[in-house]
């Protein structure tokens, strides 16, 4: 009986994408990205899923991706149930292929959405892990800033919570977004959406000594140091990535005594929201500072709070 790791090593064993799949493939993410402005982590997930079926289909005998019928995508989601797939990867699935089948028919390469009966999977509610403040406190001072690197994790770290940046945001800040006079951060997020974040006593603090001391020393041997435009980077002038990140997150965690189950990729930005809400943020402000286009998106951390909340009930209403 094949184990569900052998049901995905064949999927990995799927012969290479052909050269019509490959440019149809391209064609639907550059004219997704002229009309959405998707962030390069967006389009190559949206990448990664059309060639997996791409090359499925072929590698079957059926029709290729821009010809694909509604019985092909059936089958590909009932295989990838079998071989284990998250719900939340298929629900990511089925919006790349919805998106691209309805670019298809918008732009008159085919007559039917064969997408139109297929329904996401139930995604259960999951809230954001958000760490207490004084975990938060250990884990910032985690980081040993007696060297440039420690000192530029610091202030990575210092930042994130400062501001409640996605990590994709902060790894890709260009020096040119920090205005330590005025105390604002310039941030892009996502749809290339910009907001204005302010910056605390503390973020300002270590930014300034790492802009100081640390990036001219991470910088030396550069033949062109000036040129070099991420806000924080690695020896070389080489901007750190999403998974540098999040190996970093690790190790801090792991000094400060936390356990790795309660930190996520984005689990400073969570404490940064849901310390807000505790201290009595109001939600709409919140909304702006975590750049959600949806009101919507920042009440989940109200179910986060709850305790707060209601002790600011129990407070103030008249019939608490």
């Amino acid at each position: 009986m094949p184990t569900v790791a052998d049901r995905r090593q064949r999927i990995h064993r799927l012969p290479p994408l052909d050269a019509v799949d490959g440019s149809a493939i391209e064609r639907f993410l550059d004219a997704a990205w002229a009309a959405h402005g998707l962030s390069r982590a967006t389009l190559a997930s949206y990448r990664a899923d059309l060639q997996g079926l791409a090359r499925w289909l072929r590698a079957g005998g059926r029709p290729p991706l821009p010809a694909a019928r509604r019985e092909d995508l059936f089958d590909y989601l009932a295989m990838r149930a079998e071989a284990g797939y998250a719900a939340r990867s298929t629900a990511r699935l089925l919006s790349c292929l919805r998106a691209y089948f309805a670019q298809a028919v918008a732009a008159g390469l085919r007559a039917d959405d064969p997408c139109a009966l297929l329904q996401p999977p139930r995604l259960p509610r999951l809230l954001p892990k958000a760490l207490s403040e004084a975990q938060v406190t250990a884990l910032l001072d985690a980081p040993d800033v007696a060297t440039p690197e420690g000192l530029r994790d610091r202030a990575m770290l210092e930042l994130m919570y400062a501001a409640g940046l996605r990590v994709s945001e902060l790894v890709g800040l260009p020096a040119t977004a920090v205005n330590l006079r005025q105390g604002v951060l310039r941030v892009t997020g996502k749809g290339s959406r910009e907001r204005l974040v302010p910056l605390g006593e503390e973020s300002q603090h270590w930014l300034e000594r790492y802009l100081r001391e640390a990036r001219p020393a991470l910088l030396d041997g550069v033949r062109q140091p000036g040129a070099v435009q991420a806000l924080f980077v690695a020896r070389g002038g080489i901007a750190p990535t999403r998974q540098a990140f999040w190996a970093l997150v690790k190790r801090c965690a792991a000094v400060a005594g936390i356990d790795p189950a309660r930190i996520s990729p984005h689990g400073l930005r969570h404490s940064f929201a849901t310390h807000l809400l505790n201290h009595g943020a109001d939600l709409r402000a919140l909304q702006m500072l975590l750049g959600h286009s949806s009101l919507t998106t920042t009440q989940i951390y109200t179910l986060v709070a709850r305790d707060r909340l209601r002790s600011l009930h129990a407070r103030h209403h008249p019939r608490a």
